[in-house]
């Protein structure tokens, strides 16, 4: 089954920025503040909340829900998993992003915890950190993959149907698959790596395209495309991190979903 790619990333931006996604992001200290930023820039509307005698109400109001390992205590993988089930029970879509999982055997087992508990409609992270919820001994440098997304092809494969989810893994040339169907994607530049939390930003917004569209890959895929866009157009207006980041948010603002420039988008 082939997509028309730019059909599809126009029809979900559009989205997007026509319906205002609300996104619960039970996320990490060091990118609150950016991925709310990111959500903002793009059209959705962000909500961060992570007390455990909260989280049940706050996600009924979502749109959709992305839970973030990368400073996780027992505390909040317990509030991502009474979310995460009310999200399920009211069909609201789910989406994990394991950072550094494959690191620790605490972030491993965390992972794999709201993985067996909750039923997801996404799960974005590296090579590395897909390899490790694949249960192949994969291990991160921190939170930088030191596998290759070629690497981890069929597992991504195998997790995506085992769980009846979408899998997105990132790299030079991004994965993503539900099981059957292989998507790349190779917009995006070298610089999006040396800003902290442009990783869980592409979580939030996999979160926004869901929301606002539904649990498909052709969802998965455009937020991944839209992403690595903004990112190509604002490297053509910096000098280094600094200046990218800011460049990147005003470009997440005003890419056009009727013209987005070059999508690079292959299915196999």
């Amino acid at each position: 089954m082939s997509a028309n790619w730019k059909q599809e990333l126009s029809r979900n931006l559009r989205n997007v920025r026509e319906k205002h996604p609300l996104v619960h992001n039970i996320t990490n200290f060091v990118v609150m503040n950016s991925s709310a930023n990111i959500l903002l820039a793009q059209g959705a509307f962000p909500v961060m909340a992570h007390a455990p005698n909260e989280v049940e109400d706050m996600v009924a109001l979502a749109n959709c829900l992305v839970l973030n390992i990368g400073t996780l205590t027992d505390e909040w993988v317990r509030a991502m998993i009474l979310a995460g089930k009310r999200a399920n029970k009211l069909k609201i879509p789910v989406v994990l992003d394991p950072v550094g999982a494959g690191a620790t055997p605490l972030r491993t087992s965390k992972s794999l915890e709201i993985i067996e508990n909750v039923e997801l409609a996404a799960i974005r992270g590296n090579a590395s950190e897909i390899r490790a919820l694949g249960n192949t001994g994969g291990k991160t440098r921190g939170v930088d993959a030191i596998h290759g997304v070629d690497e981890v092809s069929d597992i991504a494969k195998k997790l995506a149907g085992e769980h009846n989810t979408i899998v997105g893994v990132s790299g030079k040339v991004d994965l993503i698959t539900d099981g059957s169907r292989v998507v790349r994607v190779s917009n995006g530049v070298p610089m999006m790596s040396v800003v902290t939390g442009t990783g869980c930003g592409l979580s939030a917004t996999v979160g926004a395209f869901i929301g606002a569209n539904e649990k498909s890959i052709e969802a998965v895929v455009s937020a991944f495309a839209f992403y690595g866009l903004s990112g190509e157009k604002a490297a053509q207006s910096s000098n280094g991190p600094g200046s990218f980041e800011i460049a990147f948010r005003d470009a997440l603002f005003l890419l056009s979903p009727d013209s987005p420039g070059e999508i690079r988008i292959f299915e196999e």
